[in-house]
């Protein structure tokens, strides 16, 4: 990164020490208030779809040495937030646990935040705060980079759009892996960059970590080596070459071996990390847990599935390179990649759109930061305008941000994996970085006072748009699609329906006297792992996911409340997606018909022997478990097209159903519904 920009000479004669004092201060003040908004706004919410698995995981990692559960997220990052829980003396299920022997993240999860009871919520908390460093860190590096290119006033902008970046307070305070790969992204490429500028061997050591701490944080890592690659051959190729001392800057051949060694100590470096990170250990089952066990997607299955790449990664196994645990985690990271349902606009695919995550920029990022982004681009285009010679030097020493940004998305608008904004949290740093050309810009223009004041309404509008949708920040969505209460037509999963809103349905549902009463039902259908009992949320259950944790109830749809997560009712995941056809509106009319004897199959344990004479009790389970999955596709067919009567949180959409839409629903012919659609789709 090198010495300050020409453009950040400061233009006013304030003291140096006093200019720094004033900066660690503002500094301070917009990481504190940053804290402040996502830890607030965290504590309001359930826990989301992977935190279970995370905070357990962890937790496994620490107590037991155990690394087959949820390997393919970062070890580091699980460790960092169980890191409160551990420390705390709290344990997981016993060894003679069933979920233990096939490695069921989900099932031990589900009993050990059970087992907590009232102190669930602290420790939920607790490894939220903890991810929070990752997002203050991330934060400090935005100032830290920004004032190295655009000064301090640029410095503060970037900061402060980051500080109120609804992305940034939803995702900086859960207990996932997203936001410590952000920062240890681009931490990692400059950190290279540093040391390739002096080449000295404290820096050389310095890049090698973070790059080994990255390799433990996530396993998009793979993506770094792209991008310090072409970092290498820039610089090599840059004016002025290399900085090589005495004569080997006359010798190619010194300088090629100087080169390969720097690239085998980052590797060995990195290769010691993981090794470390998994206890110097290849056997994934910890000491005193079933030596049989496996992963919960056996490697098998996952070696199956890979098909041709199966071969590759079987052989390499062998080898023992890598700790079986992360070895696996790639593979499994790879194999999802392949093919994973996806949400976007109304339609449906397992292999993603080309089209998913620029929309999904476009419609969850603020329009200030939009605004600005191309605002900042215009400066720094003025500048090299008005002084060509420093546009050369000026690409130096942004060429990691820029190789960050184009790799990254490079590989994001080709993926099949398409589940989620988050996914995008590493290039958003580089944006805020860019914005603070308009910091530059207010402090040198000849209209400085105007200059300022569009600049601090960007600020501004940036500040309220995250107040407008707090502390609903995962919900977010700009105005661009009509805000978060729109959002749900377009995006699902962890862009906005992560399961964390269960303690705002609790409250919502006690501000019903009907439901308080007793006089009306009240169904349920949640994305997430989190138990709606834990909050005094007494509902019949509808299809949810994941499965773990899911006590089916056979019982017949009647008018009340329908409170569906928004990702439940996208029906991205569900066996049933897409349009209601005429072959599944025949089978589910067949189902249909036998809901009378499957109920009295159920409501009758002492005739139950005598019933399972017709057919084996596997068989009316599944038969039940079918017409469960189409009679709620079919519903939800229905309440797609119908306006929510509210929502808690815009990610749980609620419904008061009457017994004439229900009968529309659920129980007329195929041409009964299409009209109750049409209806429904008038009213909107």
């Amino acid at each position: 990164m090198g010495t300050p920009l020409p453009l950040s000479t400061p233009t006013f004669h304030v003291p140096a020490s006093r200019r720094r004092r004033l900066s660690a201060a503002a500094v301070s003040v917009l990481l504190a208030v940053h804290a402040w908004l996502a830890l607030s706004a965290s504590r309001e919410k359930s826990a989301t779809v992977d935190e279970i698995a995370h905070l357990t995981a962890g937790l496994a990692y620490w107590e037991h040495n155990d690394y087959r559960l949820q390997p393919e997220n970062g070890n580091l990052p699980q460790r960092w937030a169980a890191l409160p829980a551990w420390l705390a003396g709290k344990t997981l299920p016993p060894a003679d646990h069933p979920d233990w022997p096939v490695a069921n993240v989900w099932g031990l999860g589900r009993d050990y935040f059970a087992a907590q009871g009232s102190a669930l919520d602290a420790l939920l908390f607790a490894g939220r705060a903890m991810n929070l460093v990752w997002s203050l860190a991330t934060g400090l590096l935005v100032w830290w980079w920004t004032r190295r290119l655009f000064g301090d006033a640029g410095a503060f902008v970037a900061l402060a759009l980051f500080t109120f970046c609804p992305t940034f307070l939803a995702h900086g305070a859960l207990a996932t892996s997203d936001m410590c790969m952000t920062f240890f992204m681009l931490a990692s490429v400059g950190a290279y960059w540093r040391h390739l500028q002096d080449f000295r061997p404290g820096t050389g050591l310095l890049s090698a970590a973070v790059l080994g701490l990255a390799c433990v944080a996530k396993f998009s890592f793979v993506l770094l080596p792209l991008m310090l690659a072409p970092l290498l051959v820039w610089r090599v190729l840059a004016r002025p070459p290399l900085p090589w001392r005495g004569r080997l800057h006359q010798r190619r051949t010194a300088k090629a071996g100087l080169l390969l060694a720097s690239a085998a100590v980052h590797i060995l470096v990195a290769w010691l990390i993981i090794w470390m990170f998994f206890g110097f250990r290849h056997g994934a089952a910890g000491p005193g847990l079933p030596e049989l066990a496996d992963y919960h997607r056996p490697w098998s299955i996952v070696l199956a599935s890979l098909e041709d790449k199966g071969a590759w990664f079987d052989t390499v196994r062998q080898w023992r390179l890598l700790p079986d645990a992360f070895f696996y985690g790639f593979a499994f990271v790879v194999d999802m990649s392949q093919m994973r349902g996806a949400f976007l606009n109304g339609a449906y695919s397992v292999t993603g759109w080309v089209e998913f995550f620029p929309y999904a920029f476009l419609v969850k990022t603020p329009l200030p930061l939009l605004l600005a982004l191309p605002a900042g681009l215009a400066v720094v285009g003025w500048r090299w305008r008005q002084q060509p010679q420093a546009m050369g030097a000026d690409l130096v020493r942004v060429a990691p941000l820029l190789v960050l940004f184009s790799v990254y998305w490079l590989f994001s608008i080709t993926s099949n994996l398409n589940i989620g904004h988050r996914h995008i949290l590493p290039t958003y740093p580089v944006l805020f970085i860019f914005c603070g050309a308009l910091g530059w810009w207010a402090v040198r223009a000849r209209q400085r006072v105007a200059a300022g004041a569009v600049v601090a309404l960007l600020v501004a509008a940036q500040a309220a748009a995250s107040f407008q949708v707090r502390p609903h920040y995962l919900a977010f969505f700009n105005q661009l699609v009509g805000g978060p209460s729109q959002g749900y037509q377009h995006l699902v999963d962890s862009s906005l329906d992560w399961g964390q809103d269960l303690p705002g349905l609790a409250r919502w549902l006690e501000a019903q006297p009907d439901v308080v009463a007793g006089e009306t039902k009240v169904y349920l259908s949640y994305f997430g792992t989190a138990d709606p009992g834990h909050y005094g949320i007494r509902a019949r259950p509808l299809p949810h996911l994941p499965k773990a944790g899911y006590s089916a109830q056979w019982h017949a749809l009647q008018p009340g409340i329908y409170a569906l997560g928004a990702t439940m009712l996208s029906h991205v995941y569900a066996p049933v997606q897409g349009p209601w056809t005429a072959e599944v509106e025949r089978e589910y009319q067949t189902l249909r018909a036998l809901e009378p004897a499957l109920l009295h199959y159920a409501r009758t344990p002492a005739a139950r022997d005598e019933i399972a004479a017709i057919a084996p009790h596997e068989q009316w389970v599944k038969t039940w478990d079918r017409y469960e999955d189409l009679r709620f596709a079919r519903l939800c067919h229905y309440l797609r097209a119908r306006r929510p009567d509210d929502h808690v949180g815009h990610s749980i959409l609620l419904y008061r159903l009457t017994s004439t839409e229900l009968d529309a629903a659920l129980h007329g012919p195929v041409s009964v519904l299409d009209e109750a659609i049409a209806r429904a789709r008038a009213a909107r």
